[in-house]
């Protein structure tokens, strides 16, 4: 394992398509449940939000995919896993997006066969965790760089929306990082617990206001991210 290619498989100019979605972050701009960096409507509880339920879900996808899970089972139980039609649709465009990039990047026949079965795209989070496979990094490194895109997302589109302090936005991941150490670690517990137990032993968190807000954002006829 090299510890670079963790750094190149989390750098946010990592070619995986991630820049064009906000992570809800849009939605909850526009609704007014985002208008700063910190306090109840604040990136930070969003954020925060996010990371203890869809941000676990997929860390747990993709540190499952990483430990060598069936990919194919686990893109079931992430279509389980979310209700929203919009999401599903945004989790397969993503994961198209990140497939080509980490074929080109580490060429591997498990990425290659979940390329076939899946044309359209797999969920992004399977992706993820067969990208980190293939790049010879384990369950936790997966895990972290899903966690990290869970929160950097919307607060790098945040930053967009609402012109917020760059400074501001980096300082709401900052004070999140001891939880994100918290949520991989459950995430990669849970991953383990794939190999003998199924998938049903995944996280299955649920953020109904996030799902529906991504059925309302996508009805839009002008936005800034796809999702």
């Amino acid at each position: 394992m090299t510890r670079a290619a963790l750094l190149v498989l989390a750098d946010g100019r990592f070619p995986a398509g991630g820049h064009a979605h906000s992570g809800g972050a849009e939605a909850a701009v526009k609704a007014g449940r985002i208008t700063g960096a910190s306090g109840t409507a604040g990136l930070e509880e969003f954020c925060r939000g996010r990371l203890h339920t869809v941000g676990l879900v997929s860390a747990g996808l993709a540190a499952a995919a990483a430990l060598g899970a069936d990919p194919v089972e686990l893109d079931g139980a992430a279509d389980a896993r979310t209700p929203s039609a919009a999401l599903r649709v945004a989790a397969r465009k993503l994961g198209r997006q990140l497939m080509r990039a980490a074929r080109a990047t580490w060429p591997s026949g498990e990425l290659d066969a979940l390329a076939r079965d899946f044309p359209k795209g797999a969920h992004q989070p399977v992706v993820l965790g067969l990208a980190a496979r293939a790049a010879g990094l384990g369950a936790e490194d997966a895990a972290y760089c899903s966690v990290y895109e869970c929160v950097s997302g919307p607060a790098s589109a945040t930053v967009r929306l609402l012109s917020l302090d760059p400074f501001d936005a980096t300082g709401v991941l900052a004070r999140l990082a001891p939880e994100m150490d918290l949520v991989v670690r459950r995430a990669v517990e849970a991953g383990r617990r794939v190999l003998d137990e199924g998938v049903d032993a995944l996280p299955a968190g649920s953020a109904p206001l996030l799902e529906i807000s991504a059925e309302v954002h996508a009805g839009w006829p002008v936005r800034l991210f796809a999702s």
